[in-house]
């Protein structure tokens, strides 16, 4: 049984900033990408951004600059630090990463969500 859980989310004022973790447990055997993903309401979830096990990185045009995601030594925790935060930034976060739990089988999983809201 692999868990992604997040932490983090809050609300913040306009131009403020929020660090998101989500930390990987369970019998995890290796972790590829992770990532975080947003729903804002009546929207459909979007990536914001993405890192693989090589520390190469991907962010969404509406975050970059702004927005870096980054992963501990042991690679099992990813971070999202969010600077100059938007309303339009407000949604429900997710952490999202590949998972082997035994080698070379990796299965896809997905956090329980966590609400980043900045007031307009």
């Amino acid at each position: 049984q692999v868990q992604l859980v997040e932490s983090g989310g809050g609300l913040v004022q306009a131009g403020g900033s929020l660090r998101l973790s989500c930390a990987a447990s369970g019998s995890i055997f290796s972790i590829g990408a992770m990532g975080w993903y947003r729903q804002a309401p009546g929207k459909q979830r979007e990536l914001v951004a993405r890192i693989t096990s090589g520390g190469t990185t991907v962010h969404a045009d509406s975050v970059k600059g702004r927005f870096t995601i980054s992963r501990n030594g042991d690679k099992n925790t990813v971070y999202l630090q969010m600077n100059s935060l938007k309303s339009e930034d407000t949604a429900v976060y997710y952490c999202n990463a590949n998972v082997a739990v035994l080698a070379g089988r990796y299965s896809n999983y997905w956090g329980q969500g966590t609400q980043v809201t900045v007031p307009s």
